[in-house]
Formats: C-alpha cells, sequence, structure tokens
C-alpha cells in the first residue's frame, strides 16, 4: 500500500469501512438466530462468544495494528473506541419511538452494572499505561491479564444477576423492551427466522471473514493516511478508526431503538466496550511486548473520556430525565459536548 496515492487509500478505507458495516448487520443478524437456537447466551462460555463475535473490527484491528508494530494505534482504537461508541447512543437516542429520552426508558438497573463493568476495566487500563515497560511477564503486562479477569468475573456477576436478580425495579413509564435477542419480537419478524443453521453459519463465517479483512485494510490504510497527514496515530485511531469500526453498533441501535429494545440498545454498547479493553491482553500477545505501556498521556485521556460519558449515561438510567431537547435527552446532549471538548483537549496533549 506504500506506492498507493492518498486518494486511493481513502478509497480503500471507505470500501472497508462500508464492508464493516455491512458485514456487522449480517454478522448481528445470524448471531441473534443462531443464539436463539443454540441459547448461547444462557452460559456463561455463550456471552464470552457472543462479546468475541460482536467485537470483531475492534480484534481485526487491534491484531494487525500490533503486528504491524503500531501499538500507539491499537490503544487509541481500544480506548478513544470507549467514548466514540458511547457517542453512538446519541444517535440511538434520536431514534427511539417513544418521545422520552432512552434513558428514562431503559428501566432495568442491568445496564448500569454493565457500565460499571466499563468504568472498571477501563481504570485498570488507564493504571497499567503507568507500569514501566519492562513490568512484563512472559511480554504481557500484568495489568492487561487483571483487565481480562475482572471482566470475567464482572460477566459472571452481570450474568448471575441478570438470570436470578435479588432486587425489584419499578420505573413507572419505562419501556425496556425485549431483555434479549432470544425472545421473539412481538410484532416485527427476524428477516433470517426461516433461514437453515447451515446457511446461518456461512453467513456467520462470511461476515466475519469480511469484517476482519477490512479491518486489516482499515488498520493499514489508516495507518499510512495518519502518517502522510502527519496525525498522530493515538489520535487517528480514536477517531476515524474508532468511528468506521463503530458502523455495525450505529446500525444495529438504531434497529433496536426503532425496534423499542432500549435495554439492549444500551447494553450492547456497555457490553462491547467492557470487552474490547480485553483487547490489550491480544495485543501484548501479538507484539511480544506491553501494548499499555505505549498508551502514553493522550491515552490516559481517552480513557478519562470514556468513563466520564459511561458514567453520564449510567447516572441517567437511575435519574431518569423526562423531556427531550432536539429529539434527544439532557444527557445525550452532555455526552456531545464532552466528547467535543474532550476531542480539543485531546489534540492539546503532547504524543
Amino acid at each position: 500500500m506504500n506506492a498507493l496515492a492518498s486518494g486511493w487509500l481513502w478509497t480503500l478505507f471507505a470500501v472497508a469501512a462500508a464492508a464493516t458495516w455491512a458485514a456487522g448487520v449480517y454478522l448481528s443478524r445470524a448471531t441473534d438466530v443462531l443464539d436463539a437456537r443454540w441459547k448461547l447466551g444462557e452460559a456463561f462460555g455463550g456471552m464470552v462468544l457472543l462479546a468475541i463475535s460482536g467485537s470483531l473490527p475492534e480484534v481485526a484491528i487491534t491484531v494487525s495494528a500490533a503486528l504491524a508494530h503500531r501499538l500507539d494505534i491499537a490503544a487509541g482504537n481500544l480506548l478513544g473506541g470507549i467514548a466514540v461508541q458511547t457517542a453512538v447512543l446519541v444517535i440511538c437516542d434520536y431514534f427511539v419511538t417513544e418521545k422520552k429520552p432512552l434513558s428514562y426508558l431503559v428501566g432495568s438497573l442491568i445496564p448500569v452494572l454493565e457500565a460499571s463493568l466499563v468504568v472498571g476495566v477501563t481504570a485498570l487500563a488507564m493504571l497499567g499505561a503507568l507500569l514501566p515497560p519492562t513490568e512484563v511477564v512472559m511480554g504481557v503486562s500484568p495489568a492487561s491479564v487483571a483487565i481480562v479477569v475482572v471482566w470475567l468475573f464482572g460477566m459472571l456477576v452481570i450474568n448471575r444477576v441478570r438470570n436470578a436478580p435479588k432486587w425489584e425495579v419499578v420505573m413507572p413509564g419505562a419501556r425496556p423492551g425485549r431483555p434479549h435477542r432470544r425472545m421473539p419480537h412481538p410484532t416485527v419478524k427476524h428477516p433470517f427466522r426461516h433461514f437453515s443453521t447451515l446457511r446461518l453459519t456461512l453467513i456467520f463465517l462470511a461476515g466475519s471473514a469480511v469484517t476482519l479483512i477490512a479491518g486489516v485494510v482499515l488498520t493499514q490504510s489508516g495507518s499510512l493516511l495518519a502518517d502522510r497527514y502527519h496525525v498522530g496515530g493515538v489520535i487517528f485511531g480514536a477517531t476515524v478508526l474508532a468511528i468506521a469500526s463503530a458502523l455495525p453498533e450505529i446500525a444495529t441501535g438504531i434497529t433496536a431503538a426503532r425496534l423499542g429494545d432500549n435495554q439492549l440498545v444500551m447494553g450492547d454498547i456497555f457490553g462491547g466496550n467492557a470487552f474490547q479493553v480485553t483487547l490489550f491482553l491480544v495485543a501484548d500477545l501479538v507484539a511480544g511486548k506491553a501494548a499499555l505501556a505505549a498508551a502514553g498521556a493522550q491515552n490516559s485521556w481517552l480513557a478519562g473520556l470514556g468513563i466520564l460519558v459511561t458514567m453520564v449515561y449510567a447516572t441517567s438510567v437511575i435519574v431518569r430525565p423526562e423531556k427531550n431537547h432536539w429529539r434527544v435527552g439532557i444527557d445525550s446532549i452532555i455526552v456531545l459536548v464532552l466528547l467535543v471538548v474532550g476531542m480539543i483537549g485531546l489534540a492539546r496533549i503532547p504524543a
């Protein structure tokens, strides 16, 4: 790709982004039906598999960046992606069918637990970035291992609470929708419901392959474009690359919001954000050194920004603002302001 003109690199990047979007939609639909037939999400191991399948763009970008020794891009995409993907909830809030904010309609505290897990693993990433590069065990940072352990424990807790809650929440006016996609929608039929399991499996495999290939193209073309335009890898990974990898979440989130599955909308975003931080362990294993050590001040800023926007929505689920402003809740407006200010601040922090 080095010999290609910038125009062609932008074309490749755009095509890969579009492929990520399309493949992500088909992958999500196939996964929903397979989950319902095989009841994957009812088991802890199934929940882990679903988390991985939902974050394939981030997996591809992380592995590709680590192989190219561009750990700044990998770290920027993983930590910057938290803030960017949380901002997807602003778009979903706009497409909610009810005349109330998304956070008012959620009607469950499960997304608050999921948001707490995001905050926990992101805080561990910030702490791990402070460790010296020599603090590794077999080429892996202890912080990367700790993130995975905490994520697995958090998923276990959330799964137990979801299956056997020990409290009852009453939120008058809430419209949570389906608690999971295995439950058929009361009015809208799934487009893949009549597909055979073999056909669904082939769609899943094809979607995964396209997503992984597109992720490699996004990383390689994006890395070259960042170098040519003298944009830091962290900034590029946290903005353009993070937006490209968030396209599937935008598509599935808008669909879920229109269907009234408000709890799923927020839970999917928080669940994906928590999982993608665990990919620092993958980056360590591929690169043979601690990816968090390459994070630097810019990624610490991004991690803090991700925690801030996550807490805004988590708090709003409990506070439940009732009024819309320009078709979104006040929490979505606050998140947009924080994201703009955060990105302006990011550009002022030395690499």
